[in-house]
């Protein structure tokens, strides 16, 4: 049973489903400097070895002329490092300027982001590729035509090499950036009012990947074949080249985008399983962190929606043992209730406070209430350790069965050895008033009595009954306890030691004499 009030905690140390993303509750500075570097490493790196494929591309293995020629000096080795060092430059200055800008909210844990502060969040990874894209670009623009003066057929080794570095280069880009970003995404996410899908899906995000990691590769080699067919001067040693290097970077770059890929498809479904454990577990404050924008997202929103349900659930489920008892509760989820009720052998245990309408007239309302309630959790204690229901609050009195709902082996000596020691802690007790306490046994009608629409369970019988007069006696009898003869006859011989037999009266509204019990004075002190 959980407790009816659940704080919801985020799931481990990897709530972002990788621990190079930190914790849920890392401070803004170590989360700014954190995300820079996710950012800022990979990003370089990729636009690095993109350079170094591209050279390597147009110098050695497209068809065509080549590069290392004395009429190409200045080009080589002054036009292209000054641009490829001004692009990384320039790419990673603006691009960080533009994004802690963009991100400046984020730095507040507080903040909640607006609509614009939103949909600017969620579009720097597109941004980002963008940026590098452009700056491909502007090398394709800029190289292209000062190498095709001085030999046209310099025209396609360049569109093909730095378009194929450009295309693995911004997709690697944008997979980087959706990861790094994954903690600004489920800010977004939580803090969106409508629930719409933000970003590629999870098949659309796949298939681009595919396509720009492998189907690239292969198409520029399809572009080699035709070149030779046009009638290219292409030799078969050149042919074999550009097939093994193209085709080991299609394997290369498509296992690379492709496990960046299938990572990020992993980890939200890794996250939902380890958090469905839990719960499976019984934690039902489980909740998992939505950083994810596609249809991955509805289903970490989704488990979380459910895991709130079962906690409302749970809420009630344990509101309505509070209200009725728990073994009420649980016969009344366990099958369709219905009006009526079955005969059965149980006790009952009836307790009343001596004096209450005096108390209530000398003392201020608050106070009575406290004094009840702590006089209440000593009885329902005790009647719950030994196996019984509380079924009644009537007052300054209850009422407690023993045997039913949920049966017991020894429900009158149950019911007896539960009304020694409440009366052994009420004696003990630092409280100003005393109770007299009746325990009776025998056949009873135990069920839901009412209306379709409104209805309790209680029991009826002459146990109850006789329980009821017994601690109206009991509160004039020095020992405050009083039992049947029947009820210790009931009762295993272990609890029939503590108990001894006394006079006979007639009880108030029955005919026949009743043999009363009390409870043995030197054995007062121990129980069961």
């Amino acid at each position: 049973m959980v407790d009816s009030e659940v704080t919801p905690t985020a799931l481990g140390p990897d709530p972002y489903g990788s621990r190079l993303l930190g914790r849920a509750d890392e401070g803004p500075i170590m989360r700014r400097v954190r995300t820079q570097i996710l950012l800022t490493v990979p990003t370089m790196a990729a636009n690095l070895l993109g350079i170094a494929v591209a050279i390597v591309l147009i110098a050695w293995v497209l068809p065509g002329p080549s590069l290392l020629t004395h009429d190409l000096v200045l080009m080589d080795f002054i036009a292209v490092p000054i641009y490829g060092g001004l692009a990384v430059l320039i790419g990673l200055g603006w691009g960080t300027a533009w994004g802690l800008r963009t991100l400046r909210w984020a730095n507040d844990p507080a903040h909640v982001p607006n609509e614009s502060e939103q949909a600017a969040a969620t579009a720097i990874p597109r941004r980002l590729m963008l940026l590098q894209a452009g700056l491909w670009f502007g090398a394709l623009l800029l190289l292209t035509p000062l190498y095709g003066l001085t030999d046209p057929a310099f025209v396609p080794k360049f569109v093909l090499g730095i378009g194929f570095s450009a295309v693995v280069v911004c997709a690697y880009t944008y997979l980087v950036s959706e990861f790094a970003l994954r903690h600004v995404t489920a800010r977004v996410l939580n803090a969106a009012t409508s629930r719409r899908r933000r970003g590629l899906g999870v098949f659309g995000r796949s298939l681009l990947v595919w396509t720009l990691g492998s189907g690239t590769p292969v198409a520029l080699l399809m572009i080699v074949a035709v070149l030779a067919l046009a009638g290219t001067d292409v030799s078969r040693e050149r042919l074999a080249v550009c097939v093994l290097s193209l085709g080991g970077a299609a394997l290369l770059f498509g296992l690379l985008l492709m496990a960046q890929t299938l990572a990020g498809t992993v980890a939200p479904i890794r996250g939902v399983r380890k958090a469905m454990r839990r719960v499976e577990d019984g934690h039902l404050d489980t909740v998992v962190t939505v950083y994810d924008g596609t249809e991955l997202g509805e289903l970490q929103s989704g488990f979380n929606h459910m895991v709130e349900g079962l906690r409302e659930r749970e809420r009630v489920r344990d509101l309505f043992g509070r209200h009725v008892g728990h073994d009420v509760a649980a016969a009344a989820l366990s099958g369709v209730p219905e009006l009526g009720g079955v005969e059965c052998d149980a006790a009952a245990l009836f307790i009343d406070i001596i004096g209450s309408t005096t108390m209530t007239a000398t003392r201020p309302a608050a106070e009575i209430v406290a004094i009840l309630n702590d006089f209440f959790a000593i009885v329902v204690d005790e009647v719950e350790r030994f196996g019984g229901l509380l079924n009644k609050f009537e007052g300054d009195a209850a009422l407690a069965v023993f045997g039913t709902p949920a049966p017991l082996p020894d429900a009158a000596g149950s019911a007896l050895a539960a009304a020694r020691r409440i009366r052994k802690r009420l004696s003990g007790a630092a409280i100003a008033f005393d109770a007299g306490i009746g325990v009776a046994a025998g056949r009873v009608v135990a069920g839901n009595v009412g209306a379709d629409r409104r209805y309790e369970f209680t029991v009826i019988g002459d146990a109850v009954n006789e329980a009821a007069r017994l601690c109206e006696l009991a509160k004039t009898d020095e020992l405050r306890v009083l039992a049947s003869a029947n009820t210790i006859q009931t009762a295993a011989s272990h609890e029939q030691r503590h108990w001894e037999l006394g006079e006979s009266v007639t009880l108030r509204g029955r005919v026949q004499p009743t043999t009363l019990a009390r409870p043995r004075p030197e054995r007062r002190r121990e129980v069961g």
